[in-house]
This record gives C-alpha cells, structure tokens and sequence, in this order.
C-alpha cells in the first residue's frame, strides 16, 4: 500500500486528476522502472499481493489521516516550511479542500524541477481553498492514503503483536478501533475477549453496547450484551436485552447468558427479578427457572412451583430443573410428597447419579438413615462411583454396621485417590470397635494433608487412653518432622498434654521457647497466654493480648481474654466490661459469633456483677443459659448467687443437680477443663 500512495504521488496521477489522460502503457513501464531502482518496496509489495487481502494498511505512528472525496491541492506559496521541505529526503504536502474532487500532491524529486512546479502554482491557483493542513506539522513516517471500509490487516496485526507483547491497552485500543469498520464481527468478538480478560465488566459492556447499537441485527450481540448486562448488576438493560431476545426466539437456550451472574446479595437479586418479571418467559426454560430460583430465594414458593413447572414442560428431564422443583416443594408441601416426586423422578431417570445423591441425603435430613443406606447400598451397585461408596461406608458406619462399613472401605482403598481416606474411617471404625491397635495402625497410614493432623491427633488421644505419654509425644514430633507445616498445632497439643498431666510450668517453657522461633504464630502466643496467670504475670499477659489484638483485631476470643484479664485486676473495669457488653451484641448470624465464647462473656460479667455482690444481676445473666446449656462454671456461680440471696431451697436444688452432672465437690478427673 506503501508503493499506491508512492505512485500516485507522482506526476502521473496529477496529469490523471487533472487533465483526465492517462496514458496505461506508459504508466506500466514507468512502474517497472521503478521497481527495478526499489528492491524493498517490490519485495513489501509482493508480500501485500500474497496476503490477498482487501483490508490494507492505513499505517500510522501519528493519528490516520482520513481522506473524504473533497478536493486536496497542494499551495506551495501559502506554506512557510516550503523551503525545509524542499530540501527533505521525505516530501509531504500541504493540503486544501474543496467540494469537489480528491487530489493530492508530493513534493518529491520527481517534481523537483522548476518548470514542474511552476505548473503546479499554474494549476493550483484556479481551486477553491476552505481549508489547510500545515504538512511541517506532520512527522515524515506519516503515509496519507484513503481510509478503507474495511479493517486494516496491519492495524490487525500490530494489535495481535502487541497483545502477545503484554501491552494490551494498545491492542485493545486497536482491535476496538478496527472492529466498528464494516465486516468486522470476528474483530469485535476478539476485542470483547480481551476486554473480557483485562476491563473491568463496566467498560466491557459499553464497548459491546456501542458496538451492538452500530450493528442493531447482529443477534450474537444482544446476547454478549445481556450477558455483561447481567454481570455489571444493569439489570434494566439486562431486561431489555433478554426481552428482545425472546421476541426474537421466545425458546432460545439462555442458559450460557445466565451462567455465573447469580447476584449474591439481597438488593441485586431483588433488582434482578424486577427486572425480569415484566418479560414474558412462558415458553423459556432458562428465564422461567431463574425466576423460579429467585422466588424460592425470597420465599415465596407457591409462585416459584408455577415458574419451575413451565420450565419442565419443556425439559421434563432435567434434573437440574427437578431438584430446584423438589427444593421449592419442601416448603409447601409434606415430606412424604417430595419424596415421592423425586422417587418417581429416579425411576424415569434410573442413570443418573444426581437424583440418587439428592433422595439420599434427603432421607438422611428426615433422620431415615436405613432407607439412606439401602438406597446407597443399591446406588453402588449400579453406579461404580467412589463418592457413593465413601457416602455408603459413613452411613454405615453412623449405623454401627461395621462389617458393612468396613468392606466398603476395603473396595475405596483400592482407588488411589480415596487411600487416606479410606484408612482414616478404617481407623474410626476399628476405635469404635475397641481395636484400637489396629485403629492407631490405619491413623498412622493416612497421609494426606487435609486429613493427616486429624488423624494423628487421634492417635494421640488413643495412646493417652493408655497412658502412653512419651508416645503421644512422640507422635506429635514425628508430624512436625513429615509436615512442618502442622509444627505450630503439634507444639501446642505437646503443651495441652504436659499441662493436664500436672506439668504446667514445663507446657509454658515450651511455648515460650517455641513462640522465639514463631513469634508471629496466634496459635502459640495464645496458648501461652491461658497458661499465664492474670495477676503475677499481668505485665506479660496484657502485651502478648494486645499484640494478638494489633495481628487480629476482629478475634472475639483475643478480646475476651483481655476482658478477663482486666476484670481479674479490677473488677469495675469500663474497659473490660465495654469488651465483654460487645461479645454478647455479636448477632447469632454474624460469621463471628459462637456460642461457647457468648456464654464465657456472661460468665465474665456474671463474675463482675457477683464481686459487687449484685447477686439478681448474676442471675439474671446465667439462669436460662444454664437451663440451656449447662456448664460447670455457670452453675457455681448461680449458686453463689443464690447462696447471697439466702435462697436455700434453690442452692440445695442447685448443689444436687451440679454433683449429678459434674461430680461437683469430688475428686474427678473430668472436672479438669482444657484451656485451649
């Protein structure tokens, strides 16, 4: 494309434009001649002509200039870099418009000579000018040609060089730029995959929007647009982009458009099926299931069951749609019924492992666990499927069927990927059975990560049964020494054991040994923490809490304890108290809420309120919690409480019910509470 901008530089195309003569055969040999002085452009040109292609190049390193079918002359008076220009290898030339035709003049040597330009200024002097472009502000690398229609295979390619560079803003800035040319649709769609991969959705979606208003009958564009619609949360152009789909194919498959954009909160689900509601989904599977999801989401099942069953009259099949239907009717209809509808739901469907899982585990939920196990006992047979075997050897197992579980686990531990697993419910089933060497045997065998330190710590309470310390020890270094990873929690169950067996002073050496070698470890530094003593080691105890507290400042138990430690040493504390208050305002559906941690911070204040001597307080605090949950703690201090009160048919009450629970008052081994 190069060599036609070269050419028709030339004097031939200035007498073609002007004097409309145009001699072909001297126009051939003078190319020929040409070429011959010009090896690398002949060799560029024969490339081009190999490619084949009509979509050339419109090069730039500067902005393209667009050429319209007005006039363009060259006027050498008007231009004040006429004499640099001259004098340049590199010629360009000044451009004016008019309404009439295209004309464009270089300044090269071929019109160098004196008379040649004094026919220009001839020439030029009878156009009309509107308009002029100073060619001194052009940089000589520019190439002026006609903008075609269609993409530019140079600017294609050069965006494809540039991705494959890593520098994608330029490709993008490309591929978009060449993909609103006609005939353009696998550029736009190359454009929107890399803008897919490096926009945000935002800017991916009006891309596609804009591109899909230039082209308003290309359908694949509604649905990229419906698709990044529903993705950005614009469920209003996410609306009318569905909607226009279905007038298009009220049955088209939306099932790729809908794939990974369920909304995750409650104000977008509710936007989105507002949204959907005004189309008419009847005969759309997809749209009528996604509706039938959000309204079984918001709890209103008696509309869902009339979306979801349009969806099944057109995929009966479908399991995905039968178990959404069986979700929505445990809500309005008795168990028996859904059972039932899935059952026979099955039995259409006798292939497909799904709806076996999903009867199972229903079954299980209706606490039936011999139907469970019989349906998966049948479910194995048909299926050889090691999810269905493992799921079989656990409800076994749950059954107290041993010989069962066992032979199922026996068949898992030939499929390499199921090994550990297998050994470690071979080694639950063999403890449940009193086998317990044979139990540590298998727990020993299990090696895979997620399971490894689950095991072994069974094996470490099995061989404390037996009062094996030094092996329980053992066991713990050998973890640390095959996963390091585990090191931390191995050294803090070495410091639990050495405690409960009377050896606290030696589980807090080791913590404070090991927290030099892991001072950033929250599980050591808090282990060591239970095990200082609130008031001689306060100094200590108070910087190790502050400093788990700067490492996680939203851990409960980090600020209980420092709650306790406060009130240990001041029993009005306002900061320890304030720290207890908001433990017992977490919400039961905060991620951060445990029970066990509520009941300790009314334990706190209970403690609080019982040194003051505000006994109604303490028994406000801890009565229904211990008619809910009983602990020992909370029912010494109800005592006292009562105790301060003079209530001594409640004490006498009281002391009964804790010797029953607890063997309060004697000297029991289960009376020791493990800190941590």
């Amino acid at each position: 494309m190069i060599f036609f901008g070269w050419l028709f530089q030339s004097k031939f195309a200035l007498s073609f434009i002007y004097d409309r003569q145009f001699n072909v055969q001297y126009l051939l040999n003078d190319m020929m001649s040409r070429l011959r002085k010009r090896r690398k452009l002949t060799l560029l040109l024969a490339v081009w002509l190999c490619v084949g292609t009509s979509a050339h190049a419109n090069f730039v390193d500067t902005p393209t200039l667009i050429c319209t079918p007005k006039t363009i002359v060259v006027d050498i008076d008007h231009d004040p870099a006429r004499h640099d220009i001259e004098n340049n290898s590199t010629r360009h030339a000044t451009f004016h418009r008019n309404n009439t035709d295209l004309m464009v003049f270089p300044l090269n040597g071929d019109l160098a000579g004196t008379d040649d330009r004094a026919q220009l200024k001839s020439d030029l002097k009878v156009q009309t000018v509107d308009s002029t472009i100073n060619t001194a502000k052009l940089p000589s690398a520019t190439v002026l040609q006609p903008e075609l229609r269609e993409p530019s295979l140079y600017a294609l390619l050069n965006a494809e060089f540039a991705a494959d560079r890593g520098d994608i803003e330029r490709a993008l800035t490309l591929y978009k730029q060449q993909s609103f040319k006609e005939d353009a649709t696998a550029v736009f769609e190359r454009a929107l995959s890399l803008s897919l991969r490096h926009d945000n959705v935002g800017d991916s979606l009006q891309f596609a929007k804009m591109w899909q208003d230039q082209n308003p009958d290309h359908v694949p564009a509604w649905f990229y647009v419906a698709h990044l619609a529903l993705k950005a949360h614009d469920y209003t152009l996410a609306g009318q982009s569905l909607e226009r789909i279905l007038r298009y194919d009220p049955r088209t498959d939306l099932s790729d458009i809908l794939i990974g954009i369920y909304p995750t909160t409650d104000s977008d689900q509710r936007e989105l099926l507002e949204a959907l509601q005004p189309i008419n989904s009847e005969q759309n599977a997809s749209l009528s299931v996604l509706k039938a999801g959000l309204l079984y989401q918001f709890n209103e099942p008696e509309i869902a069951i009339i979306h979801i069953n349009r969806a099944l009259l057109h995929q009966p099949d479908y399991v995905p749609f039968i178990t959404l239907k069986a979700d929505i009717l445990r809500k309005t209809e008795p168990a028996e019924t859904v059972l039932n509808y899935v059952n026979q739901a099955r039995l259409r469907n006798p292939d497909s492992k799904s709806l076996y899982l999903y009867e199972i585990r229903y079954l299980l939920d209706l606490k039936q666990s011999q139907k469970a196990l019989q349906l998966l006992l049948d479910a194995h047979q048909r299926f050889d499927d090691a999810e269905i075997t493992l799921l079989a050897a656990l409800v076994s197992l749950d059954n107290e069927e041993y010989r069962s579980a066992d032979r199922l686990l026996n068949v898992l531990a030939k499929t390499p990927t199921y090994l550990d697993q297998a050994y470690y419910y071979l080694g639950i089933s063999a403890e449940r059975q009193q086998r317990f060497e044979q139990a540590k045997s298998y727990l020993k065998s299990v090696m895979q990560e997620d399971l490894v330190l689950a095991a072994r710590k069974k094996v470490v309470d099995l061989e404390l049964l037996d009062g094996n310390i030094d092996a329980a020890i053992n066991t713990l270094a050998d973890l640390r020494k095959q996963f390091t990873v585990f090191a931390p929690e191995t050294y803090v169950l070495q410091a639990n054991i050495l405690w409960q067996h009377d050896q606290a002073e030696e589980a807090l050496q080791l913590l404070t040994r090991v927290s030099r070698k892991y001072p950033n470890d929250q599980s050591i530094l808090f282990a060591r923490v239970q095990l200082l003593d609130d008031r001689s080691d306060y100094i200590i105890k108070r910087t190790l809490l502050n400093h788990l507290q700067a490492l996680d400042p939203s851990n409960l138990s980090y600020q209980l304890s420092y709650a306790q430690l406060l009130l240990s040493n001041d029993q009005n504390s306002e900061q320890g108290l304030e720290l207890a208050q908001n433990i017992l305002q977490v919400r039961f559906d905060d991620p951060r809420y445990d029970n066990e941690l509520h009941l300790q911070a009314l334990n706190v204040l209970a403690s609080s309120a019982l040194a003051n001597e505000n006994y109604a307080q303490v028994i406000d605090y801890l009565k229904t919690p211990y008619d809910v949950l009983p602990t020992l703690r909370s029912g010494v201090l109800l005592l006292r409480a009562y105790q301060g009160l003079g209530e001594s048919a409640k004490v006498n009450a009281l002391l009964a019910d804790l010797q029953q629970r607890f063997s309060f008052g004697q000297h029991n081994v289960n009376d020791r509470v493990q800190l941590y």
